[in-house]
């Protein structure tokens, strides 16, 4: 036989770290985005990497 105590225990705190989860206000906004690097560094970065 099941035991009905876990399935409910195990399930219950399942749902509620999804409910959790869900009402984080985090989660609807992206991250802001990193500054384009500028050509010259860029290519400063390159040469550097080769030595």
């Amino acid at each position: 036989m099941v035991d009905l105590f876990a399935l409910v225990l195990t399930h219950g705190l399942l749902a509620l770290a999804a409910w959790r989860l869900i009402q984080r206000a985090d989660l609807d906004r992206d991250p802001p985005k990193a500054e384009p690097v500028p050509e010259e560094q860029a290519q400063s970065r390159r040469g550097m990497r080769l030595k």
